[in-house]
């Protein structure tokens, strides 16, 4: 019977394993205020509101 000569490390094991997961896309929200798609809990590119403010840096 076949018997591996070294352990497996857990980094190579889950290198192996990592191929294997289905990835999902992000949820969109739409901006409460200037209604365009966004990701949330980020400022929006567009106006940059967020979370009842204007948080966009100068």
């Amino acid at each position: 019977m076949a018997v591996p000569k070294r352990k497996i490390s857990k980094a190579r094991r889950d290198k192996r394993r990592a191929s294997n997961i289905k990835m999902t896309a992000p949820n969109i929200v739409e901006c409460p205020k200037c209604k365009a798609a966004n990701v949330p809990h980020r400022e929006c590119a567009e106006c940059g509101y967020y979370h009842g403010r204007d948080a966009k840096q100068a």
